[in-house]
């Protein structure tokens, strides 16, 4: 973990506090770092109807584009979650992982392994073949 990911640790864990887990009491929280400079969270919501629930990574891209517009591009990703008030383990899903890559196939992407470590990898890594239309644009 580099030095300044210490604020997007920070972001990401008081976003899980605000996450509505209503039902699976596993909370999610995510913080991003652009290559703009700006930081934004996201947190998971859940709905008693479980497809329509949104992922804290995808709430968080989507302040991103919110206030930096369709061209903001991801530096940094961190996620964070916790069970009944423990740290667990959480990667980003499918759906979030081809968000990640659509604004940042090149940002590193933090999270949790089971001892709660953080774990480093590029977007590239936790999503090799991804879709696409081949210009991107």
């Amino acid at each position: 973990m580099a030095a300044d990911d210490s604020a997007l640790l920070q972001a990401a864990e008081a976003a899980l506090r605000q996450a509505y887990a209503r039902y699976s009491r596993f909370r999610v929280g995510a913080a991003l770092l652009t290559a703009g400079g700006g930081l934004y969270r996201g947190c998971n919501v859940e709905s008693i109807a479980f497809p329509v629930g949104q992922c804290a990574e995808r709430n968080a891209i989507a302040a991103a584009v919110l206030e930096e517009g369709p061209s903001m591009r991801i530096a940094r990703l961190l996620v964070t979650a916790e069970y009944r008030g423990q740290i667990a383990a959480c990667t980003p899903c499918g759906a979030c992982r081809q968000a990640i890559v659509e604004f940042g196939a090149d940002a590193t992407v933090l999270f949790r392994d089971a001892g709660g470590a953080l774990l480093v990898r590029s977007a590239a890594e936790l999503l090799p073949s991804s879709f696409g239309f081949g210009d991107k644009g």
